[in-house]
């Protein structure tokens, strides 16, 4: 006898959609598959097998994260098949700072009614983020919620561990004053601050087609712009240079973020003609009267990650991340002082 509830069915929830969600994302999931794989999606917990190769002391390194309200404009565009990217990088570009390689990612879906279509669309979103993260997506959970939330909404978290050797854990204490601060350019806003973007651009279904000529796009595509994944990148950096400590840049942009990985009696002192602002960010100052320090204090204003290295390294650093495909630049230097982050 096959699993399906009339009773369950007329109180909001079918399971049978929960099953054709199943079918539809595993040629997604699939993509993911890397050595350390030893079960499918379906089960009730998610294998890895870990690969201790040339590592003597395994450190596990975990994060998790959501998408924030940036939800609401995928949900007004009706477009689903990048968010998921948006919730993987979220996580794994946090574990990266700690040097670690992420190796597997498990997502959860709330949604209102279960579309299978539209949840394997998220997936596949998911599906991608892992594959230009290299981890595996091992599980997840696509939970319906009627009453909860209306039929059309639907909410994303995720959650990712890696591996570190423990001597290779960047150890931000022997950062001093003089090293090279790095920026890596990101993708727009990623996928932070967007109560403070809805607000300022008052966001519904019809001003998301505005053109705006400084884009080159409608606001809506900016701004539904997936987070940069920097994990491939930046693990090369590792493995090549000493890096001494990295920040990514999320809520809170640079006044909470760098000063999380500097040593007491140490600032950062940036360089606002190191690189362009993009577009966006000037666009949304402008249009929400915006002091330029709440900007620099809720987004990432185009640096998604910073690395500092020793100033030696600083042109090596940039040049390992360009062949990437990345933008980078020096953006600053480390100075001596308790001021945090300091603007020159």
């Amino acid at each position: 006898m096959k699993s399906y509830s009339e009773s369950y069915a007329a109180a909001g929830v079918d399971v049978t959609a929960g099953y054709e969600a199943v079918r539809l994302m595993k040629e997604h999931v699939q993509r993911t598959n890397i050595p350390g794989c030893i079960s499918g999606i379906g089960g009730f917990g998610g294998l890895f097998q870990l690969d201790l190769t040339d590592i003597k002391e395994p450190v596990l390194v975990s994060g998790t994260d959501g998408v924030g309200t940036k939800l609401k404009i995928a949900m007004l565009m009706d477009k689903h098949d990048t968010i998921g990217i948006d919730a993987v990088a979220m996580c794994v570009n946090d574990i990266i700072c700690c040097g670690a390689k992420p190796l597997f990612f498990l997502d959860y879906i709330a949604i209102g009614k279960n579309v299978p279509e539209k949840v394997a669309e998220i997936v596949k979103g998911v599906a991608e983020g892992c594959v230009q993260s290299g981890c595996a997506l091992i599980g997840g959970e696509t939970a319906e919620h009627p009453g909860m939330m209306p039929d059309d909404e639907y909410d994303i978290a995720g959650y990712s561990t890696g591996v570190v050797d423990k001597s290779k854990i960047l150890d931000p204490s022997t950062i001093k004053a003089g090293d090279a601060i790095i920026g890596i350019a990101s993708s727009g806003v990623h996928s932070n601050g967007f109560s403070l973007v809805r607000k300022v651009f008052n966001v519904n279904e019809q001003n998301l087609k505005t053109f705006y000529p400084e884009l080159g796009t409608s606001l809506g595509e900016a701004l539904l712009a997936p987070t940069r994944i920097y994990v491939k990148p930046v693990l090369d950096v590792i493995a090549k240079l000493p890096v001494k400590g990295i920040s990514h840049i999320t809520g809170g942009g640079f006044f909470e973020n760098i000063p999380r990985v500097l040593p007491d009696g140490i600032s950062a002192k940036i360089d606002r003609s190191s690189y362009e602002v993009p577009a966006i960010f000037n666009i949304m100052q402008k249009e929400g009267n915006i002091s330029e320090h709440d900007m620099y204090n809720t987004f990432n204003m185009g640096i998604g990650m910073m690395l500092v290295v020793d100033k030696a390294d600083a042109d090596k650093a940039v040049e390992i991340l360009k062949s990437h495909g990345e933008n980078a630049f020096v953006i600053g230097e480390t100075v001596d002082g308790d001021d945090g982050v300091i603007f020159a």
